[in-house]
């Protein structure tokens, strides 16, 4: 069995390494290179409990529970940490509250911890871009097999029952199965086969190199800036010695090459005002990455896995949102069941079947 998997992200990554791990062959066409779009720039946030009461709680706790072991089970190391989280909340520079205490020792007078989010055996963090690289790593020491290029097209039997290659600059590859994991990108193969909207939503962010002057403390602030607008900043350590912070997520428009994607000049001059606010820390000769990136959503929140409806071989794994690093072990291991055997045995896929949300029309995404 020949398994294609269009896309190198965080999604592609865990597919294929699940997948190899079975003996089964496969190979990733990735566009832009590995871990290149939001898979590299997200937060790598992981939390065990935090969609409890919703259709992705299964799925989070799977995720949490893969995150915990696969470290060891391939003999690497990508610092996977264990930390708190807490809430809060920043007064603004002309706040009568200005000169509060700060709650934790690292952070700025002005910066006050509202509530405990999480614990160390509740929430952990993974610098995305070296977990997804290695997750591919791990696949192709198994046999999987990476190829750069752009996936145009899908070739299918004289029946238009079934999947039978896809071509990839012009070239054709051979498939048995082929798998949708290219984010927010994914609505291109819309073109291709039934697939529901998928869309973008774009986030800002700054990476400063903090060592280990930040402790292992996930924050989640809400900032009222002196015109009043409020703002929600995520702030997160990494166990690599960086911290990523983030806001000011929109709808902007999708770029049809990942390579194209920048951040909003205005957008990171704002954010690193804020950021200076937080911590002495966050200094501006700290900064190692000013950057943006798309995480896809789909029309009710929920990420499409599994069987693309009316074509045998065609799998979808998109759409997961702010919980992409976390849900992606997951996903690939579900996945890579329901490909090999029918069936997802470890996590219960129907939640997020593609076929309960109407399909695209490729007419009008072909006439843009």
């Amino acid at each position: 069995m020949h398994v294609v998997i269009c896309g190198g992200g965080v999604i592609g990554a865990c597919t294929a390494y699940f997948l190899s791990r079975r003996g089964i062959d496969v190979t990733v066409v990735e566009r832009a290179g590995v871990a290149a779009a939001a898979s590299g720039k997200a937060g790598g946030f992981l939390a065990l409990d935090w969609c409890a009461g919703t259709p992705l709680d299964a799925l989070g706790r799977r995720s949490f529970e893969l995150h915990a072991i696969l470290q060891d089970e391939i003999g690497a190391n990508w610092s996977y940490r264990r930390m708190n989280a807490y809430s809060g909340v920043v007064v603004g520079e002309r706040s009568a509250h200005r000169h509060a205490p700060a709650s934790l020792p690292w952070l700025s007078d002005g910066v006050v911890i509202t509530s405990r989010l999480g614990t160390p055996e509740t929430t952990a963090i993974v610098p995305p871009r070296t977990f997804t690289s290695a997750m591919m790593e791990a696949a192709q020491g198994r046999g999987a097999k990476l190829q750069i290029g752009q996936v145009t097209g899908l070739v299918v039997s004289a029946d238009g029952s079934a999947v039978e290659a896809i071509t990839v600059d012009g070239d054709t590859i051979a498939a048995d199965a082929v798998v949708v994991a290219m984010g927010p990108w994914s609505v291109l193969a819309a073109q291709w086969m039934a697939l529901p909207a998928v869309f973008g939503l774009q986030s800002p962010s700054l990476v400063y190199n903090t060592g280990t002057d930040v402790a292992a403390d996930a924050l989640f602030l809400e900032f009222q800036d002196d015109g009043g607008e409020a703002v929600s900043i995520e702030l997160f350590p990494r166990g690599d010695g960086t911290t990523h912070i983030t806001a000011f997520s929109d709808q902007s428009p999708l770029p049809v090459d990942p390579a194209a994607v920048k951040p909003d000049p205005r957008a990171i001059e704002r954010l690193e005002a804020i950021a200076e606010r937080l911590s002495p820390a966050f200094q501006p000769e700290r900064i190692v990455a000013r950057q943006s990136c798309f995480r896809p959503l789909s029309q009710d929140g929920l990420p499409l896995i599994g069987k693309v409806p009316g074509l045998n071989g065609a799998y979808v794994a998109t759409g997961h949102s702010v919980w992409g690093i976390l849900n992606a072990p997951a996903t690939g291991e579900a996945l890579a069941e329901l490909i090999a055997e029918g069936a997802a045995r470890s996590t219960d896929l129907s939640p997020f079947d593609p076929s309960r949300l109407r399909a695209l029309d490729p007419a009008l995404l072909r006439s843009g």
